[in-house]
């Protein structure tokens, strides 16, 4: 076999190699970025599964809210009319 040939196989080898190696590097990066990702998602959904029921919460918080508000304008009315400021005649 010719030195030109064995020459060529040889770099032809190399380079197969040091495609092999960064193909399999990148396979390796995507995989960790794929973990990744997977750990990204279940966060996020965690996150709004937590969140879900603040809305229907806070409607029931903003209807109690709305009791007490008038409640307690009714009693600054009355005390307004009859408090302890006020004089009697």
């Amino acid at each position: 076999m010719p030195a030109a040939a064995i020459v060529t196989l040889g770099i032809a080898a190399v380079l197969v190699a040091a495609l092999a190696f960064y193909l399999i590097w990148i396979a390796l990066v995507l995989r960790r970025v794929d973990h990744t990702l997977g750990k990204v998602t279940f966060g996020v959904r965690a996150v709004a599964h937590r969140t879900r029921p603040v809305n229907h919460t806070s409607d029931a918080i903003n209807t109690d809210l709305e009791a007490v508000a008038e409640a307690l304008e009714g009693l600054a009315k009355r005390l307004g009319a009859d408090g302890p400021g006020a004089k009697a005649s």
